[in-house]
């Protein structure tokens, strides 16, 4: 999908708060930028990275800048969460994803107690899948998830259980931002918990996908499937 234009370059100075990132623009401008990225944004966050951000005119907004990419290992990481979903569809309604060639997109779909992010219906089959944004690497060449212990994660992979067992094809989307990857795993250092249910997701029938994307200063699209280590 196409990016925010034009972006501004500049270095981190802090990231804080969470949603807040102090930028150093080329021409030595010092501004707050909004961070639309709730995890830890470990090695996405490095004081001193160089980083692209979009400029909005509206006025009701409290911050007119946003944090939209950053360089890591000469690669150009998203970690604008909101748009992760938005890039997936956008693959999956443009067939770029093998495994659901021509299939309806229903995104936000109510399942129990919560809404799963996308309802994809086949020719014989529903589908619900979960999107998860992927920007970490832990080592060199292998992207893992998550970033930081996540609750909301662990609830989301008891739903596609949940959804496996009422009769659904059940699949958790990793969306891997990091160029450089090779291959996804389970992060079982940062939430351990996450990376065994994961586990148990995959022996009762849910599917793991990663994609990689790449990104540039105008677009972030889905570019590979890579390999699933658990």
């Amino acid at each position: 999908m196409k990016l925010p234009q034009p972006l501004i370059e500049g270095r981190l100075v802090r990231r804080y708060k969470r949603f807040l990132a102090d930028v150093e623009l080329n021409d030595g401008t010092l501004v707050t930028a909004h961070t639309a990225n709730t995890g830890s944004m470990q090695q996405c966050a490095e004081p001193g990275q160089v980083v692209l951000l979009s400029k909005s005119d509206n006025p009701k907004r409290k911050l007119a800048w946003s944090w939209e990419l950053v360089q890591v290992n000469n690669f150009w990481v998203d970690i604008n969460t909101h748009r992760a979903n938005r890039v997936v569809e956008e693959a999956l309604r443009s067939n770029v994803i093998p495994e659901f060639q021509d299939y309806t997109v229903r995104p936000e779909f109510p399942f129990a107690k919560s809404r799963i992010d996308f309802m994809l219906q086949g020719p014989s089959e529903k589908v619900l899948l979960e999107v998860k944004n992927v920007t970490l690497c832990c080592k060199p060449g292998v992207a893992c998830f998550p970033d930081a212990v996540t609750t909301r994660g662990q609830k989301h992979l008891c739903d596609l259980m949940e959804a496996k067992q009422a009769g659904w094809r059940a699949v958790i989307f990793f969306l891997v931002q990091r160029g450089e990857a090779e291959a996804f795993t389970s992060a079982d250092n940062i939430d351990v918990e996450y990376g065994r249910l994961l586990r148990e997701a995959v022996s009762s029938g849910v599917e793991v996908l990663a994609y990689r994307t790449v990104v540039s200063h105008e677009e972030n699209r889905v570019e590979q499937q890579i390999a699933v280590r658990l």
